[in-house]
């Protein structure tokens, strides 16, 4: 009932740029915290950024200064520019967002399918 659909994943040049976004839809009641994790081959995945309801965030240490993730709460859309892209930023990334879909339920996560980020170098 609830769905995240990523976009904008692609092949790009080290010191290139992409912006990845995450759409939110179905039944909707809440959206906490809205994030993006990786997972690159042979690694766990990793949290990379995140931004409460509020407009808060955090990021990971490797990637301050580089990535700004923001979000639309009126498109329950969270987007992700990353500039300055490195080999070592190449992995499967996916949207992670904390939803309370009806107005006395928890609040569970879900995970988008997501999309591969590759950086050459």
């Amino acid at each position: 009932q609830v769905q995240l659909v990523e976009s904008g994943g692609g092949l790009v040049q080290a010191g290139g740029s992409l912006r990845l976004s995450c759409a939110a839809s179905g039944r909707l009641f809440s959206i906490n915290d809205m994030g993006w994790y990786r997972q690159a081959p042979g690694k766990q995945r990793e949290l990379v950024a995140v931004i409460t309801s509020g407009g808060d965030t955090n990021y990971k240490d490797s990637v301050k200064g580089r990535f700004t993730v923001s979000r639309d709460n009126a498109k329950n859309t969270v987007y992700l520019q990353m500039n300055s892209l490195k080999p070592e930023d190449t992995a499967v990334y996916y949207c992670n967002a904390e939803i309370r879909v009806f107005r006395f339920s928890t609040m569970n996560n879900y995970w988008g399918q997501g999309t591969q980020v590759t950086v050459s170098s």
